[in-house]
């Protein structure tokens, strides 16, 4: 057996908006929470609104840095095989549940090997790869896996890979469970209520493991389904935080500017939201490439960065956003060149077909920046009409195919292996999902080599299969490539330390604190 490579834990120097002031406990933090979810246990919701709530209630065995570096959680550290095969996690000891029971290894082994194999679709294609999970003794796990696979350490965020009771949910239905209406985690804050369509309240947890924290007495989620009631809800003082996403776009200027408020785009490394133009591959103009570069040349996504988001966020060269590894940044960009955008599109002989263009229905700022594109493809000669629909006619007409080009966005989850191939590889085209290989897209080549990727060790060979996938979809444009989105949090200035992690707010309030 090869000898393990043990990983170095180290302390890391996290962005703080605190500068000389220590930290003081006490005082509840009023924020939003838009839409509400469905439920809040980790395990079983996976929408964003869920993890936000849930992941200040569970906990997985890593925490990540805004540069993405695994931090110890409930594993106080960890080690790696030199093949990349064994990983070996090391539990913090004098951990309970919220129920006061135990935190033990045998809760990782059935939370990974039982409950989220059943549960989790996107956990289960990350546990495809272990072949077995063990605990010898109440404090290790060992997880040995089948193959390679590069971004196994990224796994374990706390909306992915939830540690959840053994006590609680062995031999019962996970779904049924009376325990998903009062969630039982090991998190630094515990379950009060849920006020349907009004509130939802978290306490602190006084028996947390990690000593003085949390800081907070606790946490006020509020509903408020209009947006610029949740503005209003600001700037009158009835909220402290704005979580990203929460307001209009074109409200945060002018919220930014009040007295006693700052605002900040960190927290979002490890989703990196990306928004892209589903382009159907597979018939009318939309299914030839150069059709496909066209749009990239006559879409002004400058524009759209600085005028439509506030210049927040970037402009991607491709696939690959910035926050993803191994992105290859030396790609020529797809400027905006209104002329060589008609080059293309009469040298393949494009007629003047229509072409159909499904907005999001996410709020106004989508649809005003379904407007500019569709102004920018008339611009080049292409007849281009908008077909508006709600959110349940937006998810169906995706899922069944039934469009041209439509906007979408997707976290990329900080590697090509969990957050990028899924859109880009053929078996993932399946009917019925918005969040698939929904433009249908079929590359042998492509297919071959993010698969090759995913399960090549070290990360220097997975970096050359990832330049030559880049390279292809570069020249292929399956989808238009937008914008990384900037969401930016705001808060009140003296709420210290509420962004700390690559995951934001789904995890900051532990570390938070009110200075007043």
């Amino acid at each position: 057996m090869k000898k393990p490579l043990t990983i170095a834990i180290a302390a890391a120097t996290l962005a703080s908006t605190a500068a000389l002031a220590e930290p003081r406990s006490g005082g509840v933090i009023n924020t939003v929470l838009q839409p509400e979810p469905p439920g809040i246990i980790a395990g079983i919701h996976q929408n964003a609104p869920t993890q936000t709530v849930s992941g200040n209630i569970y906990e997985s065995l890593l925490r990540y840095s805004t540069d993405l570096e695994p931090m110890p959680q409930l594993a106080h550290s960890w080690e790696v095989s030199d093949d990349g095969l064994v990983y070996t996690f090391h539990l913090n000891e004098g951990v309970t549940w919220h129920d006061g029971e135990p935190f033990t290894s045998a809760d990782v082994v059935f939370s990974t090997d039982v409950y989220l194999r059943e549960m989790n679709p996107r956990t289960r294609t990350i546990l495809a790869h272990v072949d077995s999970i063990e605990a010898p003794d109440d404090h290790t796990v060992v997880f040995s896996l089948k193959n390679p696979f590069g971004p196994f350490l990224l796994s374990f965020e706390a909306g992915t890979m939830p540690m959840m009771p053994k006590h609680i949910y062995e031999g019962t239905d996970f779904r049924d469970n009376p325990a998903n209406s009062h969630p039982i985690g090991t998190g630094p804050f515990k379950f009060e209520r849920w006020d349907r369509g009004s509130v939802i309240q978290l306490v602190r947890n006084d028996d947390y493991y990690e000593e003085g924290l949390p800081y907070l007495d606790g946490i006020n989620w509020h509903i408020i389904p209009d947006a610029s009631s949740r503005a209003v809800a600001y700037e009158n003082g009835r909220v402290d935080v704005l979580p990203a996403n929460s307001v209009e776009n074109f409200d945060i200027p002018r919220l930014s500017a009040l007295d006693n408020t700052c605002r900040t785009e960190a927290g979002h490394e490890y989703f990196s939201p990306f928004a892209m133009l589903w382009m159907n591959n597979r018939e009318g103009p939309t299914a030839d490439k150069r059709f496909r570069q066209a749009v990239m040349y006559a879409m002004d996504r400058e524009f759209a960065r600085d005028v439509l988001w506030n210049g927040l966020g970037n402009v991607p060269l491709s696939a690959f956003g910035s926050n993803a590894r191994f992105q290859d940044d030396s790609l020529p960009p797809y400027d905006h060149n209104p002329e060589r955008a008609r080059e293309l599109l009469a040298e393949m002989g494009y007629d003047g077909e229509e072409v159909r263009l499904l907005p999001i229905p996410y709020g106004e700022t989508w649809v005003r920046w379904a407007e500019a594109v569709q102004q920018n493809l008339r611009e080049v000669g292409i007849n281009v009409r908008t077909q508006s629909t709600d959110v349940g006619g937006w998810n169906q007409r995706l899922g069944d195919w039934d469009y041209d080009l439509a906007f979408t966005y997707l976290f990329q989850y900080g590697d090509p292996a969990l957050g990028i191939s899924r859109t880009y590889i053929s078996s993932n085209i399946a009917k019925g999902s918005p969040w698939n290989n929904v433009q249908g897209y079929e590359n042998e080549r492509v297919d071959e080599l993010f698969d090759l990727a995913a399960t090549a060790y070290p990360d220097s060979q997975r970096e050359i299969y990832y330049q030559e996938v880049q390279e292809l979809l570069h020249e292929d444009v399956p989808v238009g490539w937008l914008l990384e989105l900037g969401f930016p949090t705001i808060y009140r200035c003296d709420v210290q330390d509420l962004v700390t992690t690559g995951i934001g707010l789904n995890d900051g309030f532990k570390n938070a604190w009110l200075d007043r």
